[in-house]
């Protein structure tokens, strides 16, 4: 099958779920053209099977600013003809969808060539976010109705998306997914030795994010410092964003400033994540929350905020805890908890483990999108093509 995966390239679940998507239906024997801006995150070393193509958009002084849906639209008419794509996979409504469906009506009134199928993958802020903003609610609305297959990565991003826009179509559940073979703890003594310091006993709370508001980098601190008033730890703030210098400043206001340090956007988290003790999210909204599975599959315990979907990824009590997120106290409570009694630590990464291993593995995950690729192969007709 010829696949074309539409993303973006920057630190984001979004990014980081399409990329590997595409290296792993390249691995079983797919070919995969992969549309974006920049190369992705998590792309990698050359891979039999994958490609990547750059999407370039000039300015022009006529336009206010740089018009990348349309740059989007004629980049994807390109690879379609060129690689005889099936599928067009798009990852986020706005603008990724909306392109697939214009590239598709392109290819249609030229004639004489595949139009390809479009699958659209909603993944969060371009529903809770952007699809919701009044400027984009009738657009973002009309462009999942008109893909041919519309999945989404929690039941609660789902139920959010019926809520927030007029949408009719069908919206499959198809959550996010690991590697299970290169997401798993590979602990380097001389990388801990780095930045738990000299003191043995001091614990690594790691924080894992795009430094957006949503992800609450503030609260991050405030429960650090609650952890820290008890026992010897240090925080790692790895990821990049608005919100990053603002949270080092609070670090710093706090008398953190020794204890607290910001590693900046990194491509491979999993040898950070192997020496962290607890990881903490306490987002406003999470549509899934890729950094608490990763975090699970190097067998570090989350305390998080029980918001979106992370309670359709962590069971309270036993794969981590979920607190409003509102609630500071209960977070670093748990978090102490978890960091000082051994026993307990263990049990619940050891159960998380058992958790991503049995229901977040790509060998689970891809083969569902694979049949639904196939699904809407083997209908008559696409929306795309026959509008």
């Amino acid at each position: 099958m010829n696949i074309g995966i539409v993303c973006y390239a920057s630190v984001g679940g979004s990014g980081i779920v399409a990329t590997e998507l595409a290296k792993v239906l390249a691995r079983r024997g797919h070919e995969v053209r992969l549309l974006s801006s920049d190369p992705p995150i998590r792309l990698g070393d050359f891979q039999a099977g994958l490609a990547f193509h750059a999407v370039q958009t000039p300015g022009y002084p006529l336009f206010r600013e740089p018009q990348y849906l349309l740059s989007l639209t004629s980049k994807i008419v390109e690879v379609a003809r060129q690689s005889q794509l099936d599928i067009v996979h798009a990852h986020y409504a706005i603008p990724h969808a909306t392109a697939a469906y214009l590239a598709g009506r392109i290819l249609a009134a030229a004639g004489g060539g595949r139009v390809p199928r479009v699958i659209t993958t909603l993944h969060g802020t371009d529903v809770t976010l952007i699809g919701s903003d009044a400027s984009y609610v009738e657009a973002a609305a009309f462009s999942i109705d008109q893909s041919d297959g519309v999945t989404a990565v929690s039941e609660s991003l789902r139920d959010d998306t019926y809520r927030h826009l007029p949408v009719r179509a069908d919206i499959r559940v198809i959550p996010n997914f690991l590697d299970c073979e290169k997401h798993r703890r590979s602990l380097d003594e001389r990388l801990l030795a780095r930045y738990r310091g000299a003191d043995p006993a001091t614990k690594l709370v790691i924080h894992v994010s795009n430094f957006r508001p949503v992800k609450r980098a503030d609260a991050v601190v405030d429960i650090f410092r609650r952890i820290r008033d008890r026992m010897p730890a240090r925080l790692l703030l790895v990821g990049d964003g608005p919100d990053l210098s603002a949270a080092c400043r609070r670090a710093g206001a706090q008398g953190l400033a020794d204890d607290v340090e910001a590693l900046g956007e990194q491509e491979l988290v999993v040898p950070l994540l192997s020496i962290a003790d607890l990881l903490l999210l306490p987002s406003s909204q999470e549509s899934f929350g890729v950094a608490a599975l990763e975090a699970m599959a190097c067998e570090v315990p989350v305390v998080a905020s029980r918001v979106g979907g992370l309670p359709e990824v962590i069971a309270d009590g036993e794969t981590g805890f979920l607190h409003e997120p509102d609630d500071i106290e209960a977070m670093a409570a748990s978090g102490v908890r978890l960091l000082s009694d051994p026993a307990l630590h263990r049990r619940v990464a050891q159960d998380a483990l058992r958790a991503v291993h049995q229901r977040f593995c790509a060998e689970e995950i891809v083969p569902r999108y694979e049949a639904l690729y196939q699904e809407v192969l083997a209908r008559d007709a696409s929306p795309v093509a026959s509008v």
